[in-house]
């Protein structure tokens, strides 16, 4: 990697409904960051925006289809899904689960692709997460 690439950060959105989406967008309220990383948060725009809108934080973001159209400089959001969902925060929900998980999966994807160089993982629930497909012990 030249030097003046900056790591590509890929992070799974975890439980919606926790405090993962929260920490992370008031992580990049700290313009600093984006001298270490380019951001790629692996959810849904409509999600950033509802968080932002629910939690008045103001940080514009880039919405992207594929992980190789990322801006340095910018929170870059790639849409993974197009369903409706409803944030119901403080309550774990299979909705929930279902979306960190499909989160977690692209991410790791891109990470064993080599499409990011980093996986940063918010907080998920080791209950709602449990599906026929994905059977999860836990990662603490």
């Amino acid at each position: 990697m030249d030097k003046s690439e900056k790591i590509t950060l890929g992070i799974s959105i975890g439980d919606f409904n926790g405090v993962g989406i929260e920490i992370i967008l008031k992580t990049f309220l700290d313009k600093r960051m984006f001298d270490f990383c380019t951001p790629i948060l692996f959810g849904s725009a409509k999600l950033i925006t509802a968080y932002k809108k629910n939690m008045d934080i103001n940080l514009l973001f880039n919405g992207i289809r594929q992980v190789d159209a990322a801006i340095q400089g910018k929170f870059n959001v790639l849409n993974l899904w197009k369903e409706e969902f409803e944030v119901n925060l403080g309550t774990p929900t299979a909705e929930s689960g279902k979306f960190a998980f499909l989160s977690l999966e692209a991410a790791t994807e891109a990470l064993a692709k080599g499409e990011i160089d980093l996986l940063v993982t918010a907080p998920i629930n080791k209950e709602n997460i449990q599906s026929e497909e994905f059977k999860f012990p836990g990662h603490t």
